[in-house]
């Protein structure tokens, strides 16, 4: 099923079908800042081994919780220290990726062997909308990107994944950035990635 669901003003009723997908065990394809993911409940275990079986990876290799405020991040998340979270407040929403160890709100299925989790707050509307219709973080992983392609086109996506997920949602195509992703689990932080934004105010940790 693929549902085009404007960008700017996401219709309520859209969302509320694609949150009842989610609920029902259900896996989507949806947009962020950064690329077209797949993404399902938190609680849902089929919806993870989907995942990991349309992305080909192994369960051990970490998802990413995408969530709508900051508090919801600290929420899930343990080991924030007060200016680290007053920065982390100063840059999303945004193209952002922080690891940090989970907090006893993650359910086990989810966790890796490093008891970490990665969380982000994108600026998408869709996405932080369906945040708030399900009142908890949506787990989330990229789709995979072939050889000298730089944007994802909801259609093509239809053509490769429409008949192995549950619900496309189309906002149009992509360019796709690469978010920077950084380890706060570590001290000092760790930067996987770079990405294609600011990092500068990691200086002053």
């Amino acid at each position: 099923m693929i549902l085009k669901i404007h960008s700017q003003d996401p219709q309520q009723r859209l969302i509320e079908q694609v949150v009842q997908i989610l609920r029902n065990d259900g896996v989507i394809i949806y947009k962020t800042d950064t690329t077209y993911v797949f993404g399902c409940s938190i609680h849902s275990k089929k919806g993870m081994k989907r995942i990991y079986q349309l992305k080909n990876i192994d369960k051990f290799k970490p998802l990413t919780f995408v969530c709508n405020n900051a508090q919801q991040f600290q929420q899930y998340t343990k080991g924030i220290s007060t200016p680290i979270f007053r920065q982390i407040k100063s840059v999303v929403p945004g193209p952002y990726t922080f690891i940090f160890e989970a907090s006893k709100m993650i359910p086990k299925i989810m966790l890796s062997p490093r008891q970490t989790i990665g969380v982000k707050i994108p600026a998408d509307k869709v996405a932080n909308k369906l945040v708030e219709m399900m009142d908890e973080p949506i787990m989330s992983s990229s789709i995979p990107v072939e050889d000298n392609i730089d944007f994802h086109d909801p259609n093509d996506l239809a053509v490769r994944y429409e008949k192995r997920v549950d619900c496309i949602i189309d906002e149009g195509e992509k360019f796709i950035i690469n978010s920077a992703i950084i380890d706060f689990s570590v001290d000092p932080p760790q930067v996987i990635r770079s990405g294609d934004v600011d990092i500068s105010w990691l200086e002053s940790q």
